[in-house]
């Protein structure tokens, strides 16, 4: 019993610390896919050039596998420090979360923000990547047209658009607090150092939700709405 009770903290620890580091690590991917989905304000060439690129590189499947596990721990450990936390205090989620930043919004609706960028990501994926597949040549080289996918889907439904700015907004709260949270949960917590890391969270967050709105609002409007 006294063993149990004594691992119990490290586990806990070791939880919020993986969910921490896959949380950064999914934090460099959202940099890089948002820097890759520029070409796309480029024009068509630009952004079918780019993304076949990606997919034509036999080294995808072993990223997008990679980016899998990614994903499935930062939710696993997610939800299983939540429910350890609501075990320890059973009072509402919003009620408890509380952080060197004080009880801001991004901190207490945390489990309400990733969920929406969960269910966001599986629409995002159906509706993207394996959406409508049409053909173009570029440069000689027959590819995938994920330029015109990409602006129908957003044109084709108000109800797309908005449900992307919804999820992208979230999903900038979500790192807004998370990209801070991460840090203090690997040990970098220091008076000197912590506004210079909240005010890089806020900022990324804003980065987040704005630089991906660019692209299905882009989309929307190539219609002539």
């Amino acid at each position: 019993m006294s063993s149990k009770s004594k691992c119990s903290p490290l586990s806990s620890i070791g939880q919020k610390q993986v969910m921490a580091v896959t949380g950064l690590l999914l934090c460099g991917f959202l940099v890089t896919h948002m820097l890759g989905n520029f070409t796309l304000l480029i024009g068509s060439d630009a952004f079918n050039k780019y993304s076949h690129a990606l997919t034509s590189n036999p080294l995808i499947y072993l990223a997008e596998v990679g980016l899998a596990l990614l994903f499935i721990s930062h939710i696993v450990m997610a939800f299983r420090v939540i429910i350890a936390n609501k075990k320890a205090r059973p009072t509402p989620y919003h009620t408890y979360t509380k952080s060197g930043r004080g009880g801001t919004f991004a901190s207490a609706t945390m489990a309400y923000s990733g969920v929406i960028a969960l269910v966001f990501l599986v629409f995002h994926i159906l509706g993207l990547k394996f959406g409508t597949h049409y053909s173009t040549i570029v440069g000689g080289v027959e590819m995938r047209d994920i330029y015109k996918t990409t602006v129908e889907y957003f044109q084709g439904s108000t109800l797309h658009l908005a449900g992307y700015l919804i999820a992208v907004i979230a999903l900038g709260i979500h790192t807004s607090h998370g990209f801070w949270s991460a840090f203090q949960s690997l040990g970098f917590n220091h008076p000197k150092y912590n506004p210079k890391i909240e005010l890089l969270s806020t900022l990324f967050g804003f980065y987040v939700a704005i630089g991906f709105s660019i692209f299905p609002i882009f989309c929307y409007f190539q219609g002539g709405h």
